[in-house]
């Protein structure tokens, strides 16, 4: 069973500028919620026990923004307001479940991947990438559904625009599974249109072995000095370990970008009665 969920958080969230340059870009408020929350609402509901939060001393905002205990107390003591009374005890609520690593040197997901070996318990985990927002259906529920039948690691996937494949990691496919399930024969960052395997792109969410470790502690740093998780994972393909692409249904919001941000929340208003 899949029970814990990493998040890196490290990142310093340079396309978002100016807002980042003060604030975590995670707490930033989509439709009046930090979207942080968006991600722990969809782990809880994917049955996640455990989320373990990779940040930087740079971002300990992040978890100082679960530990404001004598802020909401004395709040609470003088208005007694039921709103503020909830945001309390579904802090408390989160707060059990969430654990915290450092990454203070910006080396790469595959680096900050490695920061919670040590707190990994089960042969599979959970990762997700907060940029990526995924609404109208969970995700990561489906994918370990996908998960416990073929019991494989699994990467989300999305179809995209044939002339936009060089802004993706994009998939080769060996074949078809089921209905949106694909055996993965190599992942290929950011292709040219000429050479990519498909239209098929890589998403932020992904069921991983905890065999990556291993990778990751002999893996040689790649492009720009930094450890890259899509390199571990291509060498665990490479050694015939199954990987499944899953082409998740919901709405996909990229909100690392500055006008994705402003558009995560117009889409999110659109939909304000959504459920998981």
């Amino acid at each position: 069973m899949i029970k814990q969920a990493i998040i890196p958080l490290a990142g310093l969230g340079t396309r978002l500028l100016p807002l980042t340059s003060v604030f975590a870009k995670e707490l930033l408020p989509i439709n009046g919620k930090p979207g942080i929350e968006y991600i722990i609402e969809e782990c809880i509901d994917a049955g996640i026990k455990e989320i373990i939060f990779i940040i930087s001393k740079k971002k300990i905002m992040i978890k100082d923004y679960f530990y404001k205990d004598k802020f909401y107390k004395n709040l609470i003591k003088k208005k007694k307001d039921p709103r503020i009374i909830k945001e309390y005890q579904k802090i408390l609520k989160y707060r059990k479940m969430i654990k915290f690593v450092y990454q203070n040197k910006p080396k790469g997901t595959g680096d900050a991947v490695l920061k919670t070996k040590k707190l990994i318990k089960n042969n599979y985990f959970l990762m997700l990438l907060p940029d990526d927002l995924i609404i109208n259906n969970n995700c990561s529920k489906s994918m370990i559904k996908i998960h416990e039948k073929y019991k494989s690691s699994v990467m989300a996937s999305m179809t995209v625009n044939k002339k936009t494949v060089s802004r993706w990691g994009i998939f080769k496919l060996n074949k078809r599974l089921s209905k949106n399930n694909y055996l993965i024969e190599d992942v290929i960052e950011k292709p040219s249109t000429n050479n990519a395997p498909s239209n098929k792109a890589v998403i932020g969410r992904y069921i991983l072995p905890k065999l990556i470790f291993k990778k990751l502690l002999n893996q040689k740093k790649g492009k720009g000095g930094e450890i890259h998780i899509t390199d571990a994972i291509q060498s665990l393909i490479h050694d015939n370990n199954k990987f499944v692409a899953h082409n998740f249904l919901g709405k996909y919001l990229d909100c690392g970008t500055m006008n994705g941000y402003i558009n995560s929340s117009k889409e999110i208003r659109k939909l304000w009665n959504y459920v998981w």
